[in-house]
């Protein structure tokens, strides 16, 4: 090394730190993804006190992501006109009253009318989050800003799964939904202290159809698809395949839930690979490197153990996953970010139907192995959308 590069070297400037506003916004996703995660463990408890069915319970749900699905598509292209921070505000106090309606409910309808409350708000409040962490990530520290946000998902997946089986056995389900609420309305007043600012477009809000003439956005669109589908369609079925096929207690599916979290959770010490090597170089790989995963699950869906440690290996694929689509979709144009981020959450919520519903009758036709390489499949083809270039798109 020369003497000029040695004293370049020693001269760089430190890497900027993470932003503090990231780790509201990780608090954040945490709020969101406890909602849309509890009521799977509660629900016999639900159903129970409703002397109701299960399924009638997990109506709730569905609704949810109905909710999500329809206000991320139609709702929140008015984030880029209004500004994230006070979209997002909003969002998150309409949740909190909601998970307050949902604590009350006195009947199946009424919490199902609550969740539906519910999905609007988030399908408004995580476009805002994802626009906000790209607007406030340093140079340079993109990947890093937005992988501390995605953790967000391991909060919710970790504690949130974990505590809700907890608070509903010693006090009531209706505690777990308190507990949230509480959760979102701190989450309103940080930001109202934080020093997060909105950035806003003049003019009308953009259409959501109007968007998906962004160069670029049609394929990663149709990765988003491919991805979640894939998730969805394995984890909607792993529960059942731990305790029917491989005779484990209930309490496996936590299990199963902590390992991916943790291996989703550990994933982010390494989002700088993705700075250094640019999101769109990394996509493709990733996506495959999630392919693999699956193949393994399916070489290893015998065994408890050995599955139990894919998982967790999974959980770390699926954060460079979403870590990476996220950074591309708010590149692809930052005056339109909400509205981007808005497609892409209907995407992802439409994924949760086509995924559950579609790998049904293949996980009861083929075994939980086969539908694991069938999401192998879906992740070649995610993989190849990932990698195709076109002309104007230099995300």
């Amino acid at each position: 090394m020369s003497n000029s590069d040695q004293s370049a070297f020693l001269t760089a400037a430190p890497r900027a730190p993470i932003p503090a506003a990231a780790y509201l916004l990780t608090g954040c996703i945490a709020v969101i993804g406890s909602n849309s995660l509890v009521l799977g463990p509660i629900a016999p408890a639900v159903a129970a006190s409703f002397g109701t069915s299960v399924p009638a319970v997990m109506t709730a749900a569905a609704a949810f992501g109905l909710g999500t699905s329809a206000s991320a598509l139609f709702l929140a292209r008015y984030i880029d006109r209004i500004g994230a921070r006070r979209m997002l505000q909003g969002a998150l106090l309409l949740l909190a009253l909601a998970l307050v309606a949902s604590a009350l409910a006195p009947t199946v309808t009424a919490l199902v009318a609550a969740q539906l409350v519910a999905g609007v708000a988030a399908g408004i409040a995580m476009p805002a989050i994802y626009a906000s962490s790209a607007a406030i990530a340093p140079p340079g520290r993109e990947s890093g800003t937005i992988g501390v946000v995605l953790t967000g998902w391991t909060l919710s997946m970790v504690a949130g799964v974990s505590l809700s089986a907890v608070l509903a056995d010693l006090i009531h389900w209706r505690a777990v939904f308190a507990t949230v609420a509480l959760l979102a309305g701190t989450a309103v007043a940080g930001l109202t202290m934080n020093s997060l600012r909105d950035t806003r477009k003049s003019g009308p809000a953009p259409s959501p159809l109007g968007a998906l003439a962004v160069p670029g956005i049609i394929p990663l669109l149709i990765a988003c698809g491919a991805f979640m589908t894939a998730f969805y369609g394995v984890y909607g079925y792993l529960g059942d395949h731990l305790h029917k096929d491989l005779g484990e207690p209930v309490s496996a599916n936590g299990l199963a839930a902590i390992a991916y979290g943790l291996g989703f959770g550990a994933a982010a010490l390494l989002d700088g690979v993705i700075d250094r090597l640019s999101a769109r170089r990394v996509m493709p790989f990733a996506y495959l490197l999630v392919a693999a995963v699956y193949v393994a699950m399916a070489l290893v869906s015998g065994g408890f153990g050995p599955l139990m440690a894919t998982i967790a290996a999974w959980g770390l694929a699926n954060h460079f996953g979403l870590n990476v689509l996220v950074m591309r979709l708010t590149a692809l144009d930052p005056a339109r970010r909400g509205t981007i981020m808005g497609l892409n959450s209907a995407v992802t919520y439409l994924a949760v139907t086509v995924g559950t519903a579609g790998f049904g009758p293949l996980y009861t036709g083929l075994g939980f192995a086969n539908c694991a390489l069938i999401a192998a499949g879906l992740m070649l083809v995610a993989a190849s959308a990932a990698a195709w270039r076109s002309g104007s798109a230099r995300q």
